[in-house]
């Protein structure tokens, strides 16, 4: 088998694999039936990946249309928010982003996957490590462009960050995501006229 057809092969469990995980979670992931899902067998997967950890934990980060994908091109493209009411705009566009519609079945497995990092940190805490480190350090150096000092911007960065996370969680729970943002926009009031502070 060609260097690129392998790749693409690979590429394409990939895609799989992640779709196969945030419809049947993580809870009973085993290789066996994931591979006969998949139409193939669990030791080419193992051939591909090594283990189903890191099979796992590649699928996951499979996620061209994450909002994070959103916010580094937006920062990349346009630079930091020059002021507050800027960065309430993009923050609300992320916002958006993780609530749309077809995002909405993702999050489960997001969530599983952080609680599973917390009871098998080696298994799958550096997935969500990752994510995490990513977000704050994204939303940390649009604060620092507002005139925040490092170690403000990345306090703010990790309070937004992990309020977020919370707000999320509960409209998985009950259906209620005009709450959710409703809560998200509440949260946002508090927090920009302390960003404003510092312009």
């Amino acid at each position: 088998m060609g260097r690129a057809a392998d790749l693409g092969k690979r590429a394409d469990l990939l895609r799989r694999v992640r779709e196969y995980v945030i419809c049947n979670g993580l809870a009973d992931l085993s290789l066996r039936p994931l591979a006969k899902a998949l139409g193939t067998s669990d030791r080419m997967l193992l051939y591909y990946f090594g283990s189903k950890d890191r099979l796992v934990a590649e699928a996951l980060a499979q996620d061209e249309g994450r909002p994070l994908l959103f916010l580094r091109q937006a920062l990349d493209s346009a630079g930091a928010p020059a002021d507050a009411a800027g960065m309430r705009l993009v923050i609300e566009e992320l916002w958006s982003q993780f609530t749309a519609p077809e995002r909405r079945d993702v999050l489960p497995v997001t969530f599983e996957v952080m609680t599973a990092s917390v009871l098998n940190p080696s298994r799958y805490g550096p997935v969500m490590r990752n994510l995490l480190a990513e977000w704050r350090r994204l939303l940390a150096s649009a604060f620092a462009g507002l005139g925040m000092s490092d170690e403000r911007a990345v306090a703010e960065a990790g309070l937004l960050v992990d309020a977020t996370l919370g707000l999320l969680h509960a409209p998985l729970a009950d259906g209620d995501w005009d709450q959710a943002t409703a809560a998200f926009q509440t949260l946002l009031d508090r927090l920009e006229p302390a960003w404003q502070a510092v312009e």
